[in-house]
């Protein structure tokens, strides 16, 4: 988009899908409400008759607009800066820093500072650090380091405080993950479905696998040393709550997930589950939404590695000029997704 120029259709579609990789390159003016506005503005969107776009914050002004209270547009580059220079203190850090002491590094405010940053990652910083060190061990463990040698060369204090969160996130204990989840048992079934034949496998802990035409040797070779057993009691009600979700998506839902991911992994599967059921989103959009804009293929190979379908609804991402792009379980699938959840 040329700096001094503002394409009216190109910026109405960034603004109806807020899309936050424009915020920065013009502003919305709204000639009913006398305000202007990021594209990105969480604000409900007016009538096109009521839009003028302009290249500038200081042209918005001219022509007698000020500017929104919620988005604060113009605040655009000091808060890329303030998100920039958080990610870089958390990398540095040998532990998590504390939110006071990140806020007073930005001149931000602690709640404000964890608003943008989570606006921009879709992670808190303390959430963001957290899946950093767990991404660093996953790394060590991986490569041969000592379970102990990985705890603390990821960044723990600890071994104790590792252990206090391997529970919350990775879902397996350090050990077992060295061993590529030998001990974990793996409950599956394949069900029948409007959609064809669909396979569902959980641990305790919940939902690890959700695909479309697989079977046992498909789920073998994602979990290689984890224990596979078909059926089981406490797995029958989650089956039929995962089932149920399948044929009506946009009915609300609290199925639990076991999956783990890299930080960036997470950060994109979280803005899948944040799209609205039978809307959808471009890859780009997706990147400016997590704050790496210009990652667009990492977030496709993000959403290629999201082995829990529909309940991370990977589906709902399309390319920007609007078409389907691919599917891990064929474009039918996608579209049929889609349809029910649009009716």
């Amino acid at each position: 988009m040329n700096p001094d120029m503002v394409d009216s259709d190109q910026a109405w579609a960034a603004m109806q899908s807020r899309d936050r990789s424009f915020d920065g390159k013009f502003v919305t003016g709204v000639l009913s409400t006398g305000i202007y506005c990021r594209p990105s503005c969480a604000a409900r969107h007016p009538k096109r008759e009521n839009v003028r776009f302009f290249a500038k914050a200081e042209q918005a002004e001219a022509a007698g607009l000020r500017a929104c209270l919620r988005c604060c547009p113009n605040d655009v580059a000091r808060d890329e800066a303030a998100v920039k220079a958080v990610i870089e203190a958390v990398r540095m850090a040998e532990g998590g820093p504390k939110l006071n002491e990140l806020a007073c590094l930005t001149g931000y405010s602690p709640t404000h500072l964890q608003r943008i940053f989570k606006r921009d990652t879709g992670l808190s910083p303390a959430a963001y650090a957290r899946g950093l060190r767990s991404e660093r061990l996953k790394d060590a463990l991986e490569n041969g380091v000592s379970v102990t040698e990985a705890i603390y060369d990821a960044g723990f204090e600890s071994a104790s405080r590792f252990y206090e969160e391997a529970g919350k996130r990775l879902g397996m204990s350090a050990s077992v993950w060295k061993n590529g989840g030998a001990g974990v048992t793996v409950h599956w079934a394949s069900v029948a479905t409007t959609l064809g034949p669909m396979m569902v496998a959980a641990t305790d802990k919940g939902v690890c696998c959700l695909s479309f035409g697989e079977g046992e040797e498909d789920l073998r070779g994602r979990f290689p040393k984890a224990d596979l057993q078909q059926g089981g009691g406490n797995f029958q009600k989650l089956l039929g709550d995962v089932v149920a979700q399948v044929e009506t998506p946009a009915r609300p839902h609290n199925i639990p997930l076991d999956v783990q991911g890299t930080a960036f992994q997470e950060a994109v599967w979280q803005e899948l589950r944040k799209i609205p059921d039978g809307e959808t989103r471009s890859y780009s959009g997706i990147a400016a939404a997590i704050g790496k804009p210009k990652a667009v293929r990492a977030v496709g190979s993000a959403n290629g590695a999201n082995h829990v379908a529909v309940l991370i609804p990977c589906h709902r991402v399309v390319r920007s000029d609007g078409t389907m792009g691919e599917y891990a379980y064929g474009i039918e699938i996608k579209k049929l997704l889609l349809e029910k959840e649009q009716s």
